[in-house]
Parts: structure tokens; C-alpha cells; sequence
């Protein structure tokens, strides 16, 4: 990759690295169904005038809304919901941790129902070594003994799923010939428009009080920084570097998230929170497969 790319691939790790900073601050304040509403609605605004300005349109046709509202329930509505619930009873790292999961899952759904990707050895070894570090994780809280609840976990984990099934979808969109904005901006109206309802009748918010000022803040961040900002360096990156390249951006999004929450909240993890990263790091990489590579290599 050229050093734009390295740039910007962790310009989006931090933006979406901070995303879990930004929910876990709004979350005290907002319940999780209308912190999804605030977040894809004011990107989704920004987006349309972005759209607007660079003179460009809305996706058009039934097919191509078709497409996106599925993408939308596989890609926002599903996993934001779960995770940012699962946020409520866990530190914003721990959450990053566990969204980090998804390529294990992906690897999993790709094989059962695509025949271009099977799982190779190395994809399999990697999805085990990535599982035994969830179990790590996830193995306190199923005894009964971990100071992080098993819903919340598991909601996480759920989250991450929803991230590989739409990833399965979306090979769907490159036929629709659409521009990364207007890709990005047809999902996030597709999720305004579900989630709303849902806010509504769960959340009555007429009835909750207005955000205090660091909640706001957060909310803004989460809307503006790590959703609509993060989608346009997303599709740069994935144009530019490819797919490949950009699961690099999994490895680096934990890691913003700890220290960001570390420095600004006061979280801290524990040894096994380590323990449980390094494993599914060291799963992803033998997913990636770059790193076992150059390790063979020989040297002139």
C-alpha cells in the first residue's frame, strides 16, 4: 500500500475505534434504540449534502433500494442496536475487542454459502485460534464469575454476525453501479426510516431528557466522525488498496479504542481482555496470512 493509504487506513481505525469511545459515553445518557436513530440520521443528513454538493443522486430504481434496505438490516440496524446495548454493561475496549471477531465469522459465512471462497487450513486454523481467544473472553461470564454480563457479550458477538452477513449481501451492490456516497447514504435512510418506529414505541422520547453536553458531543462524533467521515475513507481505502489490505483496519480498531477510553473514561481490561486480543490477533493474521509469509520468506 502507498503511505495514502497507510494513512488513511488508520485515520478509519481511529474514526471507527472512537466510535466505541463516543457510544459509551452517549449511552448513559441515551438508550441504545435512539442513539442508532441519532447516529444514522445525522450521517445520513451530512451525506445528502455532501451528495448534493458534489452533484451527485440518490440511489435509483427498485432493485438497487431493495438491495440497500437488506444491507442496511445486516450492516446498521442490526449490529449497531446490539452493539451499543451490549455497551451498556461493558467497557468501550472490551466492546472493540469482540467487534474485532468479525472476519472469523466471515470466514465461517463465506464458506457455508459461497462456492468462490472456501475455507482454506490456514482460514480454518485461524478461525479456531480467533474462537479460543472469544472463549477466553467469554468464559468467566458463562461460569458465573466475570464482571461483565453474558447478554452483553454475546450481544457484541451478535453484532459482529450480523457485520459478516453483510458482507455476504454486499457483494450484491457492485452490480448497482453506485457511488461509495450515495452506497453509504441509501443504507443509512434505509436505517433512519427502520429504527425509527422502533424509537418510538420503545423509547418514547418525548418523554426522556435532553443529552447534557458531553453526551451531545458524543453523539455528534459518533454521527459525523466515525460514521459518515469513516464511510467515505472506508471506500477510498477499499477502492484504492482492495479488501485485502483493508482488514488490516480490524487490528488497529481495538487499540484505539482502549486508549482513547483508557485516557478519557478511566477504563481499564483485565489480563484475560489482553489474553482473549491476542488470540483472536493472532487468529486474524493467520486469516490475513501476510505476516505467516513474510516469516517465510527467505532472506538474500
Amino acid at each position: 500500500m502507498s503511505a495514502r493509504d497507510w494513512l488513511l487506513l488508520i485515520s478509519l481505525s481511529v474514526l471507527w475505534g472512537g466510535s466505541f469511545f463516543f457510544v459509551r459515553v452517549a449511552v448513559t445518557e441515551l438508550p441504545p434504540f435512539s442513539l442508532v436513530l441519532a447516529r444514522v440520521s445525522i450521517a445520513a443528513a451530512v451525506l445528502l449534502l455532501l451528495i448534493r454538493l458534489a452533484g451527485q443522486h440518490l440511489p435509483r430504481g427498485r432493485q438497487a433500494w431493495t438491495v440497500l434496505g437488506v444491507m442496511a438490516v445486516l450492516n446498521n440496524l442490526v449490529p449497531f442496536s446490539l452493539i451499543f446495548w451490549g455497551q451498556t454493561a461493558m467497557p468501550a475496549g472490551l466492546a472493540a475487542i469482540l467487534n474485532a471477531t468479525t472476519p472469523l465469522f466471515s470466514v465461517v459465512v463465506m464458506h457455508l454459502f459461497t462456492t468462490d471462497e472456501p475455507a482454506t487450513p490456514a482460514k480454518i486454523a485461524g478461525v479456531l485460534v480467533g474462537l479460543a481467544g472469544v472463549v477466553v473472553l467469554v468464559g468467566p461470564a458463562a461460569a458465573g464469575a466475570g464482571d461483565v454480563p453474558l447478554w452483553a457479550l454475546f450481544a457484541c458477538l451478535g453484532g459482529a454476525l450480523s457485520y459478516a452477513f453483510s458482507g455476504l449481501w454486499g457483494r450484491r451492490i457492485k452490480a448497482l453501479a453506485l457511488t461509495p456516497m450515495a452506497t453509504a447514504c441509501g443504507q443509512l435512510v434505509w436505517t433512519s426510516l427502520m429504527i425509527l418506529p422502533v424509537v418510538l414505541v420503545a423509547d418514547r422520547p418525548w418523554l426522556m431528557a435532553v443529552p447534557g453536553p458531553a453526551a451531545t458531543a458524543a453523539i455528534l462524533g459518533l454521527a459525523v466522525l466515525s460514521t459518515a467521515l469513516a464511510y467515505i475513507i472506508f471506500f477510498r481505502v477499499l477502492d484504492s488498496a482492495g479488501p485485502t489490505n483493508l482488514l488490516l483496519v480490524t487490528f488497529l480498531i481495538p487499540v484505539s479504542a482502549i486508549v482513547l477510553s483508557g485516557l478519557f473514561l478511566g477504563e481499564s481490561l483485565q489480563a484475560r481482555h489482553f489474553a482473549g486480543m491476542a488470540l483472536i490477533g493472532l487468529g486474524l493474521a493467520a486469516i490475513d496470512g501476510r505476516l505467516f509469509r513474510l516469516a517465510r520468506r527467505p532472506s538474500r
